[in-house]
């Protein structure tokens, strides 16, 4: 994204603020997002209003850190075409130490009083009074002004050119390579049912959870594919944070991150993957959900497909794709047996990583799959 519309704030002047707060509302082409705090401190000053829209690296607030320079405050912002490789959603939130930091607000009482009866937040405004004071004419500004939402058919039509936007980046710029495999799927499938007899309807487990997590496990034994590319060259992540490509219900397509995947259990893979699918259909993903996944896992067994072959999301350098599961003729010990077996395919970057990297890594994700009790 390059620019989005602040909704609404979530907090105001002079609240402490603790790192993960979530501090305000932006629209963007795929829907209205929860921007997060990422530093603890004092929200000083509110500078950007609701229902403007902004570019990404413009300051939108002012949070006193007590440990940021004095200075800081006479820091550009980024210009809005250079997007930082390493850009996370507090580009949206300066943190800065301003001169007037210990300030008060101005408001007259009749301009407080009126602020409450017409519900304005009074913390967000910015005063045209003496010394900046907030007066009547502001709260009744505030009051009558209404944050344009642009039309359902606007905004699909929107998401649609943003996904084409980045679909066609990847595919011109991205050196894709493509592996498949097909995997026995017989331990997982038995070790479902033993698992799902013991756990109440709304508890049970799907076979994606296990392939989430083993994929997740997999790249431990190829890092390479845990990256971003930057432009320019590679960079390497600690933390795997795997994105879940979830359809909307009106079109489109978007891919919020299961945060440290590889940590959890199984169980609690479950339970994440089914919070992100209903809020990312509801609109209600935080940013950070977006801006950290370092693979992206697709599924489209449910639509009957048996294998997909993604397109990489940018700057990720890789994208799993596992298609529907199948009952197919096995081999196993000489003796022909039916199993259940799913493809899994692996597109990847090739300045990043090669088939060799890449055929590990499906190795890998078919030897975890192999032993689901201890994923």
């Amino acid at each position: 994204m390059t620019a989005g519309t602040l909704v609404a704030w979530r907090k105001k002047v002079g609240d402490t603020l603790q790192r993960g707060d979530i501090i305000a509302e932006v629209e963007t082409e795929k829907g209205t997002i929860e921007v997060e705090c990422f530093t603890s401190g004092v929200l000083t000053k509110l500078i950007v209003q609701p229902g403007e829209k902004v570019e990404v690296g413009a300051i939108l607030a002012i949070i006193d850190d007590g440990i940021s320079s004095p200075n800081a405050a006479t820091v550009p912002p980024v210009p809005a075409s250079i997007k930082p490789p390493e850009s996370k959603p507090s580009d949206f939130v300066r943190v800065q130490t301003p001169p007037d930091a210990g300030n008060r607000q101005r408001i007259s009482p009749a301009a407080r009083e009126l602020a409450k009866k017409l519900q304005v937040d009074v913390s967000v405004l910015q005063g045209t009074g003496p010394q900046g004071a907030i007066t009547r004419e502001d709260v009744e500004r505030a009051a009558s002004a209404s944050v344009p939402v642009a039309p359902k058919e606007d905004r699909q039509a929107r998401l649609r050119e943003t996904i084409a936007a980045a679909m066609s980046r990847s595919k011109r710029e991205i050196p894709h390579y493509y592996l498949a495999t097909t995997i026995d799927l017989q331990s997982v499938m038995t070790w479902l049912a033993e698992e799902n007899a013991k756990r109440p309807p709304t508890e049970r487990l799907l076979a994606i959870a296990l392939l989430i997590k083993a994929v997740a496990l997999a790249l431990k034994v190829t890092p390479e594919l845990n990256a971003t590319w930057d432009g320019t060259r590679v960079q390497l992540k600690n933390e795997i944070h795997t994105g879940v490509a979830v359809a909307l219900r009106k079109g489109g397509l978007i891919a919020p991150a299961v945060h440290h995947a590889d940590q959890l259990t199984v169980t609690e893979l479950m339970t994440r993957i089914r919070d992100l699918v209903n809020r990312a259909r509801a609109g209600t993903l935080r940013s950070s959900e977006l801006a950290d996944p370092t693979i992206t896992v697709t599924n489209l067994g449910e639509q009957g497909v048996e294998s997909v072959y993604g397109v990489i999301y940018p700057p990720q350098v890789a994208i799993v794709g596992f298609g529907k599961i199948v009952e197919r003729p096995w081999v196993v010990d000489g003796q022909l047996v039916v199993r259940p077996v799913v493809t899994a395919t692996l597109a990847a970057d090739h300045r990043v990583s090669d088939g060799h990297s890449g055929g590990r890594f499906l190795s890998a994700v078919d030897k975890l799959l192999q032993e689901p009790g201890k994923l």
